[in-house]
């Protein structure tokens, strides 16, 4: 519920979690890949009599975002998910899932929103990065994630308020800040310490990408068993270790073939691999080429 703009019994009021709040604004140029719709920062406190498990599910008619800065609410959606919603949790809300969220009898809730639309961010969707099954996330601090929310706009939008920004940057700083919500956004404590492991990792596999050393080794030397390295790895690099090796290993072949004249077989002993033919087959599971076709690619 997007700051109760379609049911009269929530009482919508100014945010005071600024010292100059934003408003509810809306803007109508786009760009090619789509544009940002509305955005506002508001609270607002449901005095009904009704229970929000009775109010019916709706569909937006955009994409949206909203950012729990204060106070609770609660969502459901046709799938069956019910959740409370804390501060630091993200809303995402597709235009083909059916949804409702709100604070409850007596409750009042904030947050940050911002409506979007355009095939940009339907290709996100249809790569499986926003997915309607996961319409919610959780990050924190509020205070750094309602500044990044902030930042996509570029310049003040608000009614009589000067400036501009072109649609399309402010776009890219959405994505941008969609990006930062997928992998997490700032790290603190043990989490932070487990991923700065997993980048030495994949240093380590980078440094040593010729020479096979055993990810059983690389395990040891981070002090963490072969099994728990490997679930981590995949979990925070998105691919396992032996994938990460051989994708920067094809890397690093894809650059000798810009820069040199080494033949195919060269570059297979210079980068370790046993020989030719296995080289190949694995350039080809990597990059979707062989390694002749991908030749012929280049300038």
């Amino acid at each position: 519920m997007l700051c109760s703009r379609d049911v009269s019994k929530f009482r919508t009021s100014s945010a005071h979690l600024r010292a100059k709040p934003r408003a509810e604004f809306g803007f109508a140029l786009g760009s090619p890949l789509g544009r940002i719709t509305e955005a506002g920062l508001c609270t607002y406190t449901y005095t009904g009599s009704m229970s929000f498990s009775r109010f019916p599910l709706r569909s937006f008619h955009s994409y949206a975002l909203a950012y729990s800065v204060d106070g609770q609410a609660h969502y459901r959606d046709v799938n069956g998910l019910e959740q409370d919603i804390h501060p630091g949790d993200v809303i995402f809300v597709f235009p083909d899932l059916p949804h409702n969220y709100s604070a409850d009898r007596g409750e009042t809730w904030s947050q940050f929103y911002l409506i979007f639309e355009g095939p940009l961010v339907e290709l996100w969707r249809k790569q499986g990065l926003l997915a309607p099954g996961r319409p919610i996330l959780h990050r924190e601090p509020v205070h750094y994630w309602l500044r990044r929310f902030e930042s996509v706009l570029g310049a003040p939008r608000e009614p009589g308020q000067p400036g501009f920004a072109p649609p399309l940057l402010e776009l890219s700083r959405l994505q941008q800040v969609i990006a930062e919500l997928l992998v997490g956004g700032p790290r603190a404590g043990a989490e932070l310490a487990e991923l700065n492991a997993m980048s030495r990792a994949c240093t380590l596999l980078e440094a040593e990408v010729s020479r096979r050393v055993p990810v059983a080794t690389l395990a040891r030397r981070l002090g963490l068993s072969y099994p728990t390295f490997q679930r981590r790895f995949v979990e925070l690099i998105g691919v396992s270790p032996a994938r990460y090796r051989s994708a920067r290993l094809i890397e690093r072949a894809c650059h000798l073939m810009r820069t040199t004249t080494l033949a195919d077989k060269q570059i297979a002993a210079k980068l370790g691999f046993s020989n030719e033919f296995y080289f190949s087959r694995r350039f080809k599971q990597i990059t979707g080429l062989s390694p002749r076709a991908f030749k012929r690619t280049l300038p």
